[in-house]
C-alpha cells in the first residue's frame, strides 16, 4: 500500500474539521500512530490541537504547550479548556544569546596592564578551583552549622583568592577555575533550572548579577598581577546553567584589549587545557558521573589526550573530595566552600570546606598543592 503524503498545514485542516485520528489515517492511507504523533507535535509547537485552532493564540511568546485538558459533556461537546504551557527552550536560549549580544556591543574593554616584573617559571601553571560556591543561597547557623549569605561569601571569596596568590608559587600560567553552581540560582525565580527545586535564597536576581561580575573581576585583576599568562574557565553547572554563559562571554568582551587574558567561551559543558605534556579536563559533575569522566574526556579531547603524559580531570557537584587514578588519568572531585544549606545538612552530606590551588609543570604533570579551608582565613 502506497502512503499519501500529507503536509502539516492538511492535518491542521483535517483536525480542525473534526476529524480524528482514525478517520485521518484512513482518508491518506496512515498509520492511525503516525498521525497521533504528528499531532502531537503539532500540539507541542503551539501550532494547534485537536479541533481547537485557536488555542496556539493563548501561549505567550517564549512559551510552547506542554498538555491540554478539556471538560467533555456526555455529547461530545467541549464546556471548558485547559492550556498547560511550559517554557520553550529553545526560545529562552535564542534571547538569552540575543540579551547577550546587546549587552557585549555596550561594554567597554579594560586596558591592558603590564606583566608582572617578579620572575616567573614559565613551565609552572597554577589552577585556582572554586567548586559549588553558590553564590545567593541562605543559609542559617542553628539549622545548617554555619551562617552563609551574600556578604558572607564575597569576603570569603576575596579572602581565599588573596590567600591562594600570596602564597602559590610564582608560576608563568594562572587558570581560575569556577568549576560549576557558582550561582545559587539563575533566574528571577529561586529555582534551580531543571527540575524547578526551590531554593534558600539570600537575593534577588539582579543583585547576584552585580555581585558576580565583581568579585570575578577584582580576582581576573589579582590574577594579571601575580602570572603573565590568565585563564578564566566558567563552567556551567546544574544550578547556574545560563547565567554562566552571560558571565563569560562578558568577560571575554571586558578583556578583549588584554592579550595576557584568555576566557574559555565555549559552549560545550567539558572544557580542555593543554599545558605542556599535561593535560587538564574539566566538567561540573552534573551530565556525566564520576566514573564517566574519563571516558567521555579522552572521546571529546582525543587529540589532546594522545598528545599528553599526564592527564587530570576535575569536576564537583557532590561537594565532597574524590581521587581516582586510573590508566589513563586522575579524576578528582573537589570539595566546596560554601556552608551547608538546610537541604545537605537535612540530608546528612557533611563534607569539610576548602579550595586547593594545584600547580602543575609542563614536563612532569602535578607537583606542588596548596589547600585553604575557611577556617585558615
Amino acid at each position: 500500500m502506497v502512503t499519501r503524503k500529507i503536509t502539516d498545514e492538511q492535518l491542521q485542516q483535517e483536525l480542525n474539521a473534526g476529524l480524528g485520528p482514525t478517520e485521518i489515517a484512513k482518508k491518506y492511507n496512515m498509520s492511525r500512530r503516525n498521525v497521533q504523533l504528528r499531532s502531537a507535535r503539532l500540539a507541542k509547537k503551539g501550532v494547534g490541537h485537536g479541533n481547537d485552532p485557536v488555542i496556539s493564540k493563548r501561549v505567550a511568546d517564549g512559551f510552547g504547550i506542554k498538555r491540554v485538558s478539556a471538560l467533555v459533556r456526555g455529547n461530545g461537546e467541549e464546556v471548558l479548556t485547559w492550556v498547560i504551557t511550559e517554557q520553550d527552550k529553545e526560545r529562552q536560549l535564542e534571547a538569552m544569546h540575543a540579551v547577550i549580544d546587546g549587552m557585549k556591543s555596550d561594554i567597554t574593554p579594560v586596558s591592558a596592564v603590564p606583566p608582572p616584573k617578579k620572575r616567573q617559571n614559565e613551565k609552572l601553571l597554577n589552577l585556582y578551583t572554586v567548586s559549588d560556591f553558590h553564590l545567593g543561597m541562605l543559609a542559617w547557623a542553628d539549622e545548617s552549622g554555619d551562617d552563609w549569605d551574600m556578604k558572607i561569601a564575597e569576603d570569603l571569596f576575596s579572602k581565599w583568592f588573596d590567600a591562594a596568590f600570596q602564597k602559590a608559587p610564582d608560576a608563568g600560567v594562572g587558570v581560575i577555575n569556577l568549576l560549576g553552581d557558582f550561582a545559587h540560582f539563575d533566574s528571577l525565580d529561586a529555582v534551580t533550572p531543571a527540575s524547578g527545586h526551590v531554593l534558600d535564597a539570600d537575593t534577588r536576581y539582579q543583585k547576584l548579577v552585580r555581585y558576580m561580575i565583581r568579585m570575578v573581576r577584582r580576582v581576573v585583576n589579582m590574577a594579571l598581577v601575580k602570572h603573565k599568562s590568565v585563564r578564566l574557565l566558567i563552567v556551567q553547572g546544574n544550578h547556574d546553567e545560563s547565567g554562566m554563559i552571560w558571565l563569560a562571554e562578558m568577560f571575554n568582551t571586558l578583556y578583549d584589549n588584554e592579550p595576557r587574558v584568555f576566557v574559555d567561551t565555549s559552549p560545550d559543558v567539558y572544557k580542555m587545557v593543554q599545558h605542556g605534556k599535561t593535560t587538564l579536563f574539566f566538567h561540573h559533575g552534573h551530565k556525566a558521573r564520576f566514573d564517566a569522566i574519563e571516558p567521555v574526556m579522552i572521546a571529546k579531547f582525543r587529540k589532546a589526550f594522545g598528545e599528553s603524559v599526564y592527564s587530570y580531570a576535575h569536576v564537583g557537584h557532590l561537594h565532597h573530595q574524590k581521587i581516582v587514578e586510573s590508566r589513563n588519568m586522575i579524576v578528582e572531585q573537589h570539595r566546596t566552600l560554601a556552608a551547608k544549606d538546610a537541604y545537605a545538612s537535612r540530608g546528612g552530606w557533611m563534607s569539610g570546606r576548602s579550595a586547593n590551588v594545584i600547580t602543575y609543570s609542563a614536563e612532569y604533570g602535578e607537583v606542588a598543592r596548596l589547600t585553604i579551608s575557611p577556617e585558615m582565613l
